[in-house]
């Protein structure tokens, strides 16, 4: 058996694999070549893989060392808090029907269980904040990886937001902790890796229900809002109770961007971004397609106004300093709910009377107006101050009062609470005119006078202490009858010269004792111009005071609430009515009447019956002599209003300037309109046994005959002892000259 030759064989294989070479010329060096770019190859992912694992294993390292030092030396908050959630809201002001007008509070909230709110509500915010959110537990570890990959090449997880609803309660409830601002970097890292380890911690602890509610009352959804509730009332002036799904989906768009959604200012945006909610929806299988598109095309209905908070500015102003006296700091913060006495229907058309007829005084339809109008200066641009007193252009002022209650149902302090915030019925303090006659003619009754008494219309001159000049009143025309006058027709006529006659025989003193009597409390000198509305007066105190023959003889202190509740509830503070008695019944209803006949045939007779007003309704004109100051005072049955109208730094209006031309049509504007939604009142009743009927001749003042014409009897009412006891001398057929 032959035996083999290696070396011979290597050498063949040696030759062999030359003589190949040969034969395949450049196969050899492009597979040498292939098999080190293989090398390479393999060698390059190995290098990868182990990267990307180092990577990997440092970066959960360095996750998990600040997953676990996040809440170091106690940066993370603690949930005790939660417990007992109260957050700060805002006291809220309502009309007396309910209707709300504003709030008071630096964040406007309003915290409602789960079960309030509409189904919808909950729905929609989960639908496009956390759609998983019934199945993670506090953290979406899906969602968080799927950010993560979107946004590793910019090495932040902020680009692509991945906070569930729990992430988002826990840095609103804490934000001193969790500070929402730092989104990217190693701040934005670390202040997620805070939020997720709170918001694991507040799944442990609470419900999903508790903490989807605590997130809705919560969350901060623009225009002011704070939680479903208070952006519900703000955008479409109902509660979250009754929102539709469109409003649903518009109130869930807004946590996003809650300026650039905000429907007020980018109607546009909004609704783009509330029917991307409203697929969203659909998608979850919340509604049909066919319901999505219905409700995308649905109009975005936002309340005309959020609240009444542009009108009534003088009387909220009034009740806030009012409720800050007495509850301090808890009033912005406590959730007070405040029910007024506010009938907002009566102060919008308080408003609408009083600023209609400045403007038509303004353009000189009732005379010749020479000052800057309200018009002029807001041309200019001129920018007021809180506490700016004295505005240029022509002011006025309203009240009005439930006559029986003395609830404030309306309240206008001026024309421009943002220009000026000087509230003219509660603070200024003007001379009344003639509208404080009647406390000088209710002294006089009570003195034992009666209205059939006479008092000459001629010129008075009285003297005055250290040397000055004789005090000579005119009449408001410069004329004089030169005649007697009955009490009945001075008033109604409002004749200086009689009323100046009747304070000097009753005593300036006694005036000033009765005026007070009637609620007037501001410093007033017995002299005896007294009795012609010398003293200056607080309006407030001046119209509540003809309360006293609205209710014949008693007086009640105006009130501008009803009732303080706490956020649960229960009544804090419930002002009852403070009545006080000034005049008797007999009294009283004498004067009731005569003021009746100040409207029926007096002076203010074409500004307030002929112009339309002729329900039983008594009042007064008022015009100072200098003609700075026009008032009318008017009251019916149920309801006392007055107005004022002149300049804050006290100037001629205009000439022959009456309050019977320029302020009573505005009471009577105010009085239809309110009378359009208010039962029409009762007569007064006479008081029983306190006086006795006589049919008097008015053209004499005498006991009417039987030859007396008919349109010159009138029955009117005595006290007893009081009533003329002769008979009409000039309708009688055994006067001189006379026959039967």
């Amino acid at each position: 058996m032959p035996v083999a030759r290696p070396d011979v064989q290597a050498v063949a294989g040696s030759n062999t694999f030359q003589c190949m070479s040969k034969k395949l010329p450049g196969r050899g060096l492009r597979w040498r070549t292939s098999l080190a770019n293989g090398w390479r190859r393999a060698s390059l992912r190995r290098r990868i893989v182990i990267v990307l694992l180092s990577a990997t294993v440092l970066g959960s390292l360095t996750l998990l060392t600040a997953w676990s030092r996040a809440c170091a030396n106690d940066a993370c908050p603690s949930l005790a808090p939660l417990a007992q959630y109260d957050p700060d809201q805002a006291s809220r002001v309502f009309a007396a029907d309910g209707r709300l007008i504003t709030d008071f509070g630096l964040i406007r909230r309003t915290v409602i269980g789960l079960k309030e709110m509409s189904p919808a509500v909950p729905s929609a915010f989960i639908a496009v904040e956390d759609k998983r959110f019934y199945e993670h537990h506090g953290v979406d570890w899906l969602r968080l990886f799927g950010a993560i990959k979107n946004n590793l090449l910019h090495a932040s997880l902020s680009r692509e937001g991945f906070s569930t609803i729990t992430m988002q309660l826990a840095g609103n409830l804490f934000p001193e902790s969790i500070d929402r601002s730092k989104r990217s970097g190693l701040a934005g890292i670390a202040r997620k890796i805070r939020e997720a380890r709170v918001a694991m911690d507040i799944e442990k602890r609470y419900s999903k229900q508790k903490i989807l509610e605590l997130y809705l009352n919560q969350i901060f959804l623009g225009n002011g809002a704070y939680g479903v509730e208070a952006a519900s009332q703000r955008y479409f002036g109902k509660s979250s109770h009754d929102v539709n799904i469109a409003e649903a989906a518009m109130l869930a768009a807004l946590p996003k961007a809650p300026g650039t959604y905000n429907p007020r200012r980018h109607p546009d945006n909004a609704v783009r971004r509330r029917n991307v909610v409203l697929g969203l929806l659909h998608s979850d299988g919340a509604i049909t397609a066919e319901e999505a598109e219905s409700w995308k095309s649905y109009p975005l209905a936002l309340s005309s106004r959020s609240d009444f908070e542009t009108h009534a500015q003088y009387f909220v102003e009034y009740v806030r300093q009012i409720l800050t006296a007495r509850y301090g700091a808890n009033l912005y913060k406590a959730g007070y709910r405040i029910t007024t006495t506010l009938d907002l229907d009566a102060q919008l058309a308080a408003e609408r009377a009083l600023e209609g007829q400045l403007e038509k005084i303004e353009s000189g339809q009732l005379g010749r107006y020479t000052h800057q109008t309200y018009a002029e200066y807001n041309e200019k641009h001129v920018d007021g101050e809180d506490g700016n007193t004295n505005t240029p252009y022509l002011q006025g002022a309203v009240l009005v009062l439930e006559a029986q209650t003395g609830n404030i149902l309306a309240m206008v302090g001026g024309r421009d609470f943002d220009d000026s915030k000087f509230n003219r019925v509660v603070q200024a303090e003007r001379q009344p005119g003639s509208t404080f006659k009647p406390f000088v003619y209710s002294a006089a009754l009570e003195s034992g006078r009666t209205f059939d008494d006479v008092e000459m219309d001629e010129p008075v001159s009285v003297p005055m202490p250290d040397g000055q000049p004789n005090w000579e009143p005119q009449n408001y025309d410069g004329r004089f009858t030169n005649a007697p006058m009955t009490l009945r027709e001075a008033l109604r006529r409002s004749i200086n010269s009689v009323a100046v006659r009747v304070g000097l025989k009753v005593g300036p003193q006694a005036v000033r004792a009765e005026a007070q009597k009637f609620g007037i409390t501001s410093r007033m000198q017995a002299v005896p111009s007294i009795a012609l509305g010398s003293a200056s007066v607080k309006p407030l105190e001046m119209i509540a005071a003809y309360s006293t023959f609205a209710n014949l003889g008693t007086r009640v202190d105006p009130n501008p609430i009803l009732r303080v509740e706490d956020k649960n509830g229960n009544v804090l503070w419930e002002p009852q009515p403070q009545r006080h008695d000034v005049l008797n019944a007999s009294t009283a209803y004498s004067m009731t009447t005569e003021l009746r006949g100040v409207v029926t045939s007096g002076t203010a007779n074409a500004s307030v019956y002929r112009a339309g007003f002729t329900l039983p309704a008594g009042g007064k004109t008022g015009t100072t002599n200098d003609y700075n100051d026009v008032w009318f005072i008017g009251f019916t049955h149920d309801i006392v209003a007055g107005v004022w109208i002149g300049f804050d730094r006290p100037t001629k209006i205009m000439p022959n300037a009456q309050g019977g031309r320029l302020a009573a049509p505005a009471w009577t504007q105010l009085m239809l309109e309110v009378y359009q939604r208010r039962k029409a009142p009762g007569d007064w009743a006479q008081p029983e046994q306190a006086l006795i009927p006589v049919e008097i001749d008015k053209t004499t003042g005498f006991r009417a005959t039987p030859f007396c014409p008919e349109d010159a009897r009138e029955v009117r009412y005595y006290v007893p002892g009081t009533a003329p006891k002769e008979f009409c001398p000039v309708h009688s057929p055994f006067r001189p000259g006379g026959g039967p």
